[in-house]
């Protein structure tokens, strides 16, 4: 490995430097798991998840609710692998990572502190793991979380060495963009604003170019052939006011308003009605996600039929992973949701039993 240097001039003597910039990349990826003793399965019997990419190298979690060998009998064990072929990988990889358990019934879901454990940098290669063979033990865990669902938090630090001049360190540091800021306190301000929505019996001022820049309805409302020369007023229906303020809050700022807790699932079901009537694809896949984060056995039903009625594949496919879990599918089964899931989606029931079956 080359590494750059200033030296002295002259034919005497004189001193040289260099130096090597540390370049780290930090990624995380969370493993759910439905509960510890629903996925025992035997000493030596791992479980996968995903592959997820940190520092553009592809890595997974396998767990071992049982233990990985014979000297970890009734501990959990945990490893992180690079998932990618040697032929892939140019050299070892350097990279530090860190195992957490949280629980998903804990306030806030705050780590479990005394679960949580760090590895310093090491050399990886394809097919050799780095964790821990007593991670837990395991009646610690059963005790702790109580038969709660929890999830396995892997945080991943990939190091590239980087050797550069001595006058680079000096370059400017470029900010990150803040139009986002400046676009949402537009809106906020109302100053400029040149189109006004009545959503049931409240005002919201908002700017033609902004919201038909995000939107395709919105641009075919202001701008298409059918929009009146002089409109400044829009009735909105079959919106909530709130919602509407909210879907306004994301074409602006590009992320989602606060919520409160209590309210998560009630206005990401809205939200992404609202995303998917208005053409905003980014915000209908956030209301997604978030409604992935609270699918239960009594919720999982309705959660599938307002999928199927707004093209939601990604959280149709979340919900048919939930429903495979052991004693998932029965008790879904015998929610009201499902009795409105057979009416008003009937055909569904055929795909949702062709993806549970064996």
């Amino acid at each position: 490995m080359s590494i750059s240097s200033s030296s002295a001039t002259g034919d005497g003597g004189g001193g040289s430097t260099s130096t090597i910039a540390a370049d780290t990349t930090t990624g995380w990826h969370e493993l759910k798991v439905p509960g510890h003793t629903k996925t025992k399965g035997g000493v030596g019997k791992g479980i996968n998840s995903a592959t997820f990419i940190v520092g553009g190298h592809s890595w997974y979690i396998r767990y071992y609710p049982d233990g990985n060998n014979e000297k970890s009998t009734d501990w959990v064990s945990v490893y992180l692998y690079l998932s990618e072929s040697a032929a892939a990988v140019d050299g070892d990889v350097k990279a530090s990572y860190k195992f957490s358990i949280i629980d998903d019934d804990a306030d806030a879901g705050e780590d479990l502190s005394s679960y949580t454990r760090t590895g310093s940098y090491s050399f990886w290669s394809p097919g050799k793991p780095r964790g821990y063979y007593k991670f837990v033990k395991a009646t610690d865990m059963e005790s702790s979380l109580k038969g709660h669902s929890f999830r396995i938090r892997c945080d991943v630090t990939v190091m590239k060495e980087t050797c550069v001049d001595p006058t680079a360190a000096k370059s400017l540091t470029v900010p990150p963009s803040d139009l986002h800021q400046h676009l949402g306190a537009l809106l906020e301000s109302e100053v400029g604003g040149d189109v006004t929505f009545d959503v049931g019996g409240e005002q919201f001022t908002a700017h033609k170019y902004v919201l038909a820049a995000r939107s395709p309805v919105l641009m075919a409302e202001l701008f298409g052939p059918m929009k009146e020369n002089t409109m400044s007023s829009l009735q909105v229906h079959d919106v909530e006011p709130r919602v509407f303020k909210a879907m306004l809050h994301f074409i602006y700022n590009d992320s989602l308003p606060e919520i409160d807790e209590d309210d998560e699932v009630g206005m990401a079901q809205h939200l992404l009605v609202a995303a998917d009537k208005y053409g905003l694809p980014r915000l209908k896949v956030m209301c997604e996600a978030m409604l992935l984060k609270h699918v239960d056995t009594s919720a999982v039903a309705t959660t599938l039929t307002l999928a199927e009625q707004h093209g939601c594949e990604g959280l149709k496919e979340g919900c048919f992973r939930f429903m495979r879990y052991p004693g998932n599918t029965k008790a879904v089964m015998a929610s009201e949701g499902f009795q409105h899931l057979r009416t008003s989606c009937p055909f569904l029931i055929e795909e949702m039993l062709a993806k549970l079956a064996p």
